[in-house]
Parts: structure tokens; C-alpha cells; sequence
């Protein structure tokens, strides 16, 4: 049974990633599951400067999902390099690091930085504000997308560079074009959806930020649909985020076109749960009777005929 995907020129021995954000760096996960079994592990944002994020509280529960303000915190580039980054390569895992910055040379400074120390991949987090065009979100603006791509695109030589889209947008399909055409290698989608909650005791957001970023099961039917339109007009590989708790739904996402996939919010609740959606591929796999997993990819597009319909 084979596995094995590819995203640009980065082979994962599986399909079955971290989202950035919901996994810290690595390393606070490393005492549940072995990390060499992940297909790869998409760190904690990292910005050229430390954030301290938003004031508490800054994470509440939702019906089927959770709202977070963290605020982007992270150490910043210097200490991930010097701290984080050796721990994780001590495991046959790729690593991939999620970056994030309010200007285009920011974005850049990082991607060079992180190239160089020979990362497997770099995710670019485009639903920030530019602040050099007004606070225009990088990744609603077109113009500003594919002119951050290209310049990040230059920028890298090794790394695999993945766009990572924000849902913010009814034209998903012509924002992944946008990224491929400028560079993009990969794209993964979606980013959380701005949402809120009011604690009708307090009369007060639940959230000390307001808002925040709605992620679980609530959106994945929103981010199926997204990968779906996505695919339908781009060729590079997608990597679909949004919801995912079971083996089933990161099926569902590769039917829908997604070649992996990134586990996210499943991880607070369970540890493991990336484990346990990868030995339940296995399984359907071999129910099905499918020798290798790159079948899956697009098969709800009618192009590929289903197997044991039956079964």
C-alpha cells in the first residue's frame, strides 16, 4: 500500500500534515505520538520579530468548533532557528514552517533565512495586513498576492513554497490560480473564518480581542467546497485544512482534490488524532481494496471510477 505524496518536489511518506498553529513547534507533541510518523509538521507561524499576542481570553468553544485570537504569538526568527528548529530535525519528518509579516520584505527577509537553514518548506500566511498598502489583507487583494508570491518565489531556491489561502473570498479558484501563476508550488486552504461569541451574562464578546478565527467542524463543509472549486482550476497540489477530526474527512478532502492534508483543531482534543487518521486511511485503503493512495485525489470529480461501490 502505498502512501506516498508529493507536494512540488517534497515527497511525505503520507498525506496527513499538522495546521500551523495547533501544534506549537513540534516539540510539545513529541511526549503523545512519534513525530517521525507524520507526513510533515507545519510549525507555529514565526514573524522576524517575537509576538506576544493578544490578552486572554483569547480562545473559547463554539458549537462544533473554536474561536482563537491568539494573535499570531510566536519567538520570532532567531530564536526558532537557535531553539525550535534543531529539535524537530532530529526526526525523519518534513518540516515545514508557516511565515508571517506585514510588509512584502518581510515575508521575504524570512524566506530567504529559512531557505538557507534548509527547511523542506516554507507556507506563506497571506491573511495579514500590508502595511505599506493601508492594511489591504495580502490574501483578498489580487494585486498584492501575486506580487507577494513572485517576490517570495525569488527568493526561495530549495524549499517548497505554499500559499496558504484565506477564506475571504467567494473567487477562491481565481486567488490559487493567482498563486500558481506567480510561483506558488502548493496551496493549502483554508485559513480560519472571522467569527464571535457574546456571553449573554456579561453582555461581553467571550473573546478580549472580539473576534477571532472559527475553526473545527463547523467550516469544513466551507473548506471542502473551496478545495473542490480550487482544484478545478489550478494543477499544483492543494492541501486541505478545515474540520478535519477523522480519517473520513481527510478522505473527503483528497476526493474533493486535496493531494494532503493538515490536521488543526482535532489536536487539542486529541493528541493522537493525527495517528489515528493515518492507520484509518490504512484501513479504507485496504477495504477498498486501493494499492495506492494518489487514487483518491479529485475521485469525486467523476474522473476517476469509484472502487467497491458496494463495499
Amino acid at each position: 500500500m502505498n502512501l506516498h505524496v508529493n507536494i512540488g518536489a517534497l515527497d511525505l511518506k503520507n498525506p496527513v500534515m499538522t495546521a500551523s498553529g495547533t501544534f506549537g513547534y513540534g516539540e510539545e507533541y513529541a511526549d503523545f505520538l512519534d513525530l517521525n510518523l507524520l507526513g510533515a509538521i507545519v510549525v507555529k507561524g514565526i514573524s522576524l520579530n517575537p509576538m506576544e499576542g493578544n490578552p486572554s481570553p483569547r480562545i473559547c468553544e463554539t458549537p462544533c468548533g473554536m474561536l482563537n485570537a491568539i494573535g499570531l504569538q510566536n519567538v520570532g526568527l532567531k530564536q526558532f532557528l537557535k531553539k525550535k528548529l534543531p529539535y524537530i530535525r532530529k526526526f525523519r519528518t518534513r518540516v515545514i514552517v508557516n511565515i508571517l509579516g506585514q510588509s512584502v520584505d518581510e515575508y521575504v527577509q524570512l524566506a530567504r533565512s529559512l531557505d538557507a537553514e534548509g527547511v523542506d518548506g516554507i507556507e506563506l500566511n497571506v491573511s495579514c495586513p500590508n502595511v505599506n498598502k493601508g492594511g489591504i489583507m495580502f490574501g483578498t487583494d489580487r494585486r498584492t498576492l501575486g506580487g507577494l508570491v513572485s517576490k517570495v518565489r525569488k527568493a526561495v531556491r530549495n524549499a517548497v513554497l505554499i500559499t496558504k489561502l484565506s477564506p475571504n473570498t467567494v473567487y477562491i479558484r481565481e486567488f490559487a490560480e493567482i498563486a500558481e501563476k506567480n510561483g506558488s508550488d502548493a496551496v493549502s486552504l483554508i485559513n480560519t473564518i472571522p467569527a464571535m461569541a457574546i456571553d449573554i451574562n456579561t453582555w461581553r464578546p467571550k473573546l478580549a480581542n472580539h473576534t477571532g478565527g472559527l475553526s473545527g467542524p463547523a467550516i469544513k463543509p466551507v473548506a471542502l467546497k473551496m478545495v473542490w472549486e480550487a482544484s478545478r482550476g489550478i494543477s499544483i497540489p492543494i492541501i486541505g485544512i478545515g474540520g478535519i477530526m477523522t480519517a473520513e474527512d481527510a478522505i473527503e478532502f483528497m476526493l474533493a482534490g486535496a493531494t494532503a492534508v493538515a490536521v488543526g483543531t482535532a489536536n487539542f482534543i486529541n493528541p493522537v488524532i493525527t495517528i489515528d487518521i493515518i492507520n484509518g486511511i490504512k484501513k479504507y485503503l485496504k477495504k477498498k481494496r486501493i494499492s495506492d493512495i494518489k487514487e483518491l485525489i479529485g475521485g469525486a470529480d467523476g474522473i476517476r471510477s469509484c472502487h467497491n461501490a458496494d463495499d
